[in-house]
This record gives C-alpha cells, sequence and structure tokens, in this order.
C-alpha cells in the first residue's frame, strides 16, 4: 500500500533534491525510457534505464535519495503522474517503463498494452538466456490506461519488471550504492533490449 496516491500528495511531505530528485533527457526520439521508482525505491533500475535510453532516446527518472526508508516515495504506475514524467511519455510514441520486483528469482516480467514489443522482448531475452514471461496477473500487467508505460501517445507501451534476484546479478554489491558496478551480465541484458527496440523503431 502506498503512502502518497499522487505527486501532488507527496511534495507536500517530501523535499525535491533532498528526498527524491528528478532526472530528465529529452531527445527527438518516439521512444522514452522511464525508471519511475528510481534510487532508493527500486535500485539499479535507473542504472538500467539510463544505459537503455542512451544518446538515442528520452530518458526520465524520478530517485529516491534518502538514507533509509525510500519505499514511502513509491507511487504505483498506475497514478503516477509526476509532470515531467507525463510530458516525457506524451511526446513519446512508446514508452519502456523499468521497475524492481521483490521476488528471489532469476525473472523478467513483461506487461503493457503492446503485444507486438512484448513479444520481441520476450523472445530476445530468451534468447540470450534470460527467463522472461508475459505477466497477465495483477501488479505486473500494466494494462491500465493510466499505468505510465500506456500514456504514450500510441497508448501502447511495455512495463519490465525486474525480480531482485536478477538484478543482483547485474551488479557487484547490488546493496551497496556505493560500490555497486555493472557486471557483463547487465550489458548482455540491456544491449539485448538495445537491439529489439532498434528493430521495433523502424515500424513506427
Amino acid at each position: 500500500m502506498d503512502k502518497y496516491r499522487n505527486i501532488a500528495e507527496l511534495k507536500q511531505y517530501e523535499r525535491e533534491d533532498e528526498d527524491y530528485t528528478i532526472l530528465y533527457r529529452e531527445l527527438t526520439s518516439k521512444i522514452a525510457i522511464m525508471a519511475p521508482h528510481g534510487g532508493g525505491i527500486e535500485p539499479g533500475t535507473i542504472d538500467i534505464a539510463d544505459e537503455l535510453a542512451g544518446c538515442g532516446y528520452t530518458f526520465y527518472a524520478f530517485k529516491g535519495l534518502k538514507k533509509t526508508g525510500n519505499r514511502t516515495l513509491h507511487i504505483t504506475s498506475d497514478t503516477f503522474d509526476e509532470p515531467i514524467a507525463l510530458k516525457a511519455a506524451q511526446n513519446a510514441d512508446i514508452v519502456i517503463s523499468i521497475h524492481g520486483a521483490k521476488d528471489k528469482s532469476e525473472m523478467v516480467h513483461i506487461g503493457g498494452t503492446n503485444p507486438e514489443l512484448k513479444r520481441m522482448i520476450l523472445h530476445a531475452l530468451r534468447l540470450a538466456g534470460f527467463d522472461a514471461k508475459i505477466r497477465e496477473i495483477a501488479g505486473l500487467r500494466g494494462v491500465k490506461p493510466e499505468n505510465i508505460c500506456n500514456r504514450c501517445r500510441t497508448g501502447k507501451g511495455v512495463q519490465l519488471e525486474l525480480s531482485r534476484g536478477l538484478r543482483e546479478t547485474l551488479f557487484e554489491n547490488f546493496g551497496r550504492r556505493s560500490l555497486r558496478k555493472k557486471t557483463i551480465a547487465f550489458y548482455k541484458f540491456v544491449n539485448t533490449l538495445k537491439e529489439v527496440l532498434l528493430l521495433f523503431s523502424k515500424k513506427i
């Protein structure tokens, strides 16, 4: 259960650039990569989104900065209405949102309302040796129109929930931000997604 229902409520009690900050890099791109629960909220998701966006796609992240208790900054994707995030989504044809799930398995839960892109990501990740599934269960489906991944112009985005077990393989010292380093698996994972987006971007 989230502490805050929306960004306006969060801003009444939390301080920007002390408790949280917003990262935004806008490019002339049909695709936006977002990490709405970054930093201490869902660790590792910003690193993945930032690397995936690179210099080719718009990048957005909401980053928790608290020393402890970042979970209080979590606003579910269906009600995540931070203005810059909405702008980034609405300026893109496709949004890919990167999230962190709690499970210890090494799994990518694929959601969203873009069936073609979901299938492409599923097949590419499996071919690269990652375990991935298209999910139809509550909390992982990402199919509501209000979900930040579906706020794009087409209304058809993709939500990727990376289990904690998987994220621990993508970083050394995952639990210690100051010592965290990207592994070979990190680059393999991100490069696999980059190849998919390169192919898909030619269709939109």
